[in-house]
């Protein structure tokens, strides 16, 4: 691969005239470690951090003229207007590294190596500025790009880490308990599969109230924080709410003998099986007992696409066990691939210690794209022969109950679905 693969051609340049003070604002604003300087379009400096930092030493005939006020570390501080108001070509690198929109990405990444740098001007045969190419970039074209997106074991580990330890959990189960207890009782249910259990609250919460209830979850992160949770319950509720790190089908032939009177897949879990998750209906189906109850709470794409402009959820929060701290969670959708039907989501998470905002993380998830007539179809072929739909809202927040309102296409957040034999 090339340069020109990877590289950005929107490019943020200053000229030799630029003061410290708008080009710090540009870097730090900006999230890079440098900025190159041009003289219309030519390239003829580079600053970076290192540049703009080194002005608080002294040089060396400095320090030989006054050796002990050239070591007052906390004192050399106060030079920052000084600094802020020197022009950029009072600071840059002269001696430029650069490459061509045909030099090869490992070529581009062995010179940031040997000059110990982050970014590289790309230049035209003239040596007009015409792109920027960082490790970053090249790592993405390299090796990013070849990863298949997955919504398993690493997205959910980084998303126990922050996301889930924000979510009221006492808020969701205040709802949705309710009403998988009216199901549960209307179908004498008594032992209970929970796929894609997470932080294991609704196992928790149901073997406290008398069920055996079986939790399993591919991510040992939301497995480890359901253990650290179940501490809390009675000895002999802990018999009763069993953890398992693996998927439907791994625990198939362990329970097989002992089949469930319910599944859930709650919280969009089903979804996050892109071209399999009508084989992992399947795989728990064949779990269930001949009058076994299938509970789904899956996202509506239809409206987050069609009324949403594809945001799912943008929320601000803080974390208890992190005071100091604020973060923001932003959700989004592309538009679907109706042919493999998935759909790509967009995790971003941004933390504020109180100054400036900085990016936590951003994660890319393919999702399994479910539609209500297609879901329809797949219980049907599984022995569901009455399948029932409900809408419920959701802001990311604020939780709601799940089957008492009608589903609405445009007006739901989730499609909740009972499906029973």
């Amino acid at each position: 691969m090339k340069v020109a693969d990877a590289m950005s051609k929107h490019v943020d340049s200053v000229s030799e005239s630029t003061t410290v003070e708008k080009l710090s604002v540009l870097i730090f604003g900006r999230g890079i470690n440098g900025v190159p300087v041009c003289r219309n379009k030519k390239i003829v400096g580079f600053v970076t951090e290192r540049d703009i930092l080194a002005k608080f030493y002294p040089s060396v005939s400095e320090y030989v003229e006054d050796p002990f006020h050239s070591s007052d570390f906390e004192g050399m501080e106060i030079k920052v207007k000084n600094i802020f108001e020197m022009r950029a070509d009072q600071i840059m690198s002269k001696n430029l590294v650069t490459v061509t929109p045909e030099t090869p990405l490992l070529r581009a990444h062995s010179l940031m190596s040997l000059e110990k740098i982050g970014r590289l001007p790309v230049v035209d045969d003239k040596g007009n500025l015409v792109g920027i190419i960082a490790k970053g970039d090249i790592f993405r074209a390299l090796v990013g790009d070849k990863l298949l997106f997955s919504e398993d074991q690493d997205y959910t580990d980084w998303l126990s880490r922050t996301y889930y330890a924000s979510v009221d959990i006492e808020d969701r189960l205040r709802h949705e308990i309710p009403d998988l207890l009216k199901i549960f009782s209307e179908n004498k249910v008594k032992r209970i599969l929970d796929v894609g259990c997470g932080t294991g609250d609704h196992v928790i919460d149901l073997a406290k109230r008398g069920f055996n209830v079986v939790g399993i979850d591919r991510s040992s992160a939301m497995i480890s924080e359901a253990g650290k949770r179940k501490k809390s319950m009675s000895e002999e509720a802990k018999k009763r709410g069993k953890f398992i790190e693996a998927d439907v089908k791994k625990i198939n032939p362990k329970f097989k003998k002992e089949p469930f009177d319910a599944a859930l897949f709650m919280g969009n879990t089903i979804s996050h099986n892109p071209g399999k998750y009508k084989e992992t209906i399947k795989d728990a189906a064949n779990l269930l007992t001949d009058k076994g109850v299938m509970i789904l709470q899956i996202t509506n794409f239809e409206k987050v696409l069609k009324t949403q402009k594809r945001l799912l959820s943008f929320n601000f929060t803080k974390i208890k066990d992190e005071p100091g701290k604020e973060y923001a969670f932003l959700e989004f959708y592309d538009e679907p691939d109706e042919r493999e039907k998935t759909i790509l989501k967009t995790f971003v998470i941004l933390v504020s210690s109180g100054g400036r905002w900085k990016s936590s993380g951003v994660r890319n998830s393919l999702m399994a794209y479910i539609a209500r007539e297609g879901l329809r179809e797949t219980l049907s072929k599984n022995g569901f022969t009455k399948v029932e739909f409900y809408g419920s809202s959701f802001d990311g927040k604020n939780w709601d109950y799940l089957f008492r309102k009608p589903f609405n296409p445009l007006e739901s957040d989730w499609l909740t679905v009972i499906a029973k034999r």
